[in-house]
């Protein structure tokens, strides 16, 4: 700011997101103070890319706010969250690989990983249950 009391951000910001209050610090450096967007970068400690998209943003938006989505099309596996939660409710002692194979019977088929980040996600984790670990025998050598 105008005042002197911005520091250069010693820590790297490198693949962390950004505030508001941040970009809208930055934005302002270059629209009202007159800097350059790469000047404004090394000022706050940010990449010059971000801060002249930002920039931009704030010209055709009127805002500096991060999209509301990031990423690819929405996923397949929210559609079937009603299914999922039927068959969790029929067998709640289900693996997340058990309900897997239960959803490709029924003709939805969808990667384990994703299963699980979607079961995480919604506070329905599947954890591995403590006695079937205690059931799990070790192999002993015969006794001679």
């Amino acid at each position: 700011m105008a005042d002197g009391t911005d520091s250069v951000l010693t820590e790297s910001r490198r693949g962390r997101a950004v505030g508001v209050e941040l970009r809208e610090r930055a934005v302002a450096a270059v629209l009202e103070e007159g800097m350059s967007g790469r000047a404004a970068a090394a000022r706050f400690g940010l990449a010059a890319t971000s801060v002249k998209r930002w920039v931009r943003r704030f010209r055709e938006r009127g805002h500096v706010r991060a999209d509301a989505r990031r990423g690819g099309p929405p996923s397949r596996v929210e559609a079937e969250r009603d299914r999922i939660v039927r068959i969790l409710e029929a067998r709640p002692e289900i693996s997340s690989r058990a309900l897997s194979k239960a959803l490709a019977a029924e003709g939805v088929r969808l990667n384990d990983s994703t299963l699980r980040a979607f079961l995480r996600r919604h506070g329905m984790e599947r954890r591995r249950r403590l006695a079937v670990r205690r059931q799990r025998k070790r192999w002993k050598a015969p006794a001679a």
